[in-house]
């Protein structure tokens, strides 16, 4: 598929694809280049640009990102940041989710106190 196809079904823009292939987080499993030298995506490059969105969703860092991707061809103590790192990031959801639940609570009491003002005034 031609990027435009790509940006659409993924909704990332032309430039921001041809930016992540360019700093290594679309392979050679992601993207041909044809006979005439345009790209051509595959099927994979919708789930992998979707996963990447998702993870920066969370917190992560495209260096980040393209670290934890990388691991799989590199040594040990790679393997070992790349674990340490996923931990960090899922401790840092827990502690975000706890603050959207006090958000969220603190926002249910304030609503609770305009309901009752409004039947007051009734």
């Amino acid at each position: 598929m031609r990027i435009h196809v790509l940006a659409q079904k993924t909704g990332l823009t032309p430039p921001t694809i041809r930016y992540y292939e360019k700093e290594g987080l679309l392979n050679m499993r992601h993207v041909v280049r044809g006979d005439n030298n345009y790209r051509d995506y595959t099927e994979a490059a919708v789930e992998h640009l979707q996963l990447i969105k998702r993870v920066q969703a969370v917190g992560f860092t495209l260096k980040e990102i393209k670290a934890v991707m990388e691991e799989k061809e590199g040594s040990k103590l790679e393997i070992s940041r790349s674990i340490e790192l996923l931990r960090e990031k899922m401790l840092e959801m827990d502690f975000r989710k706890i603050e959207l639940e006090q958000a969220q609570a603190l926002l249910a009491r304030m609503l609770a106190n305009k309901l009752a003002l409004l039947k007051e005034k009734q």
